[in-house]
Formats: structure tokens, sequence, C-alpha cells
């Protein structure tokens, strides 16, 4: 059984986190097949780019029917935590329908460009075992243009021009908006914590 598999979904982001679980011992599969994605201990949904296009590689791959059926641990990253979500403005493309909401365009102000790029403080709304010895206000790096709004789902937030989704969760689904395999010492902790999960 492959332990983690990583869905290649054409991101840029991949060797990074491949050697982000090779640092904690861990070889994780890059995979587009769905048995091997079905059958891993833990699965990670990364993305970069945009919404329809990421969509629609999961859909030439027939990976959409394939994740929303996963019962074992899942973290979606950056892009890959939007296509859980139900919709994104962006495009206005329907993604998984996993974790309600709809991803919303980040709004611009003062000292708030968009994309958000760099590192913001996030701090942890509800108890969560992936958040477990990461400080409150910890720094993790992020790379987006779109975000969730805060919801029943958040986890964890950070704040732009307005306070937004950093992480969320719904059953086994876990996702985080920043990117955990470029975030040093707390983007470790949080995969580790990852791969200890217990549902």
């Amino acid at each position: 059984m492959t332990r983690v598999a990583i869905v290649d979904s054409g991101g840029a982001n991949i060797a990074s986190l491949l050697f982000a679980f090779e640092r904690l011992g861990v070889a994780a599969e890059l995979t587009t097949d769905g048995d091997v994605i079905g059958a891993a201990e833990r699965v990670v949904l990364p993305g970069v780019g945009a919404a329809r296009d990421a969509m629609q590689r999961l859909e030439d791959a027939n990976l959409v029917e394939v994740i929303r059926r996963l019962e074992q641990p899942v973290l979606g990253i950056c892009l890959g935590m939007q296509l859980l979500c139900d919709a994104s403005e962006e495009d206005d493309v329907d993604c998984l329908g996993i974790i309600p909401g709809v991803v919303r365009k980040l709004k611009v102000g003062p000292d708030c460009p968009v994309p958000n790029m760099g590192w913001c403080a996030t701090s942890a709304t509800a108890a969560h075992p992936v958040l477990s010895d990461i400080e409150q206000g910890s720094w993790f790096y992020y790379l987006h243009s779109y975000a969730l709004p805060i919801s029943s789902s958040t986890i964890a937030m950070a704040r732009h021009t307005e306070d937004f989704s950093a992480m969320v969760c719904r059953n086994n689904f876990l996702a985080a908006q920043f990117h955990p395999e470029r975030s040093s010492h707390a983007g470790a902790r949080l995969l580790q914590n990852f791969l200890e999960w217990q549902l």
C-alpha cells in the first residue's frame, strides 16, 4: 500500500512537496492512478494555477469521483483546497463539492496586493490534531488570488484585506490555503501531524 499518494494535478510545486515528505522519512508517490489513490493510506491534493484547468485535468484523469469517495485522510493544498469546495468565482467553475462554500477573489487593499504572496500569521479557530504543537500566530507561506471565506468548516484563519479560511476540515478532508511544504518548521510540523492523524 502506498503510504502517501500525491494527486498529479499538474502543479509546479510538486517537487518541493515530494522533498518535504522525504525529509519526514516518507517516499510519497505522485500519481493519477485512481486505484493507487484509492488504496493509499493518505492522499494529498495539491494545485497551482486556474481552477477550471485543474478541474479539467481531474476530469480527464477520471479522478473526480475517486476523490469524492475517499475515506482515508486527505489534505488539499492551495488550489487543492479550493478544488475541494463547492465552486470558485475563478472562471465560475463547479468544483468537487466536498467542503461547503464558494471560493471568492481577494480584494485589493492598502498594503494588500493580489495575489497575496508571502508569509501570513495564521491562527487556529478550532482544535484539530493536525494543528497540534503549532503556536497561534505561526507564519505560513501563501500564494493565492482567491480564498474561501470563514465558514463552519474553518479551523484556522489568516487575514488579507479581510479574514479568510487558512484551513478547513470536513470529516476526513482537511485543506490548507498556504503551502506547508514551503513553510519552514511550522509547515513541517503540520505535515508530520497529517501523517499521524487518526480518524
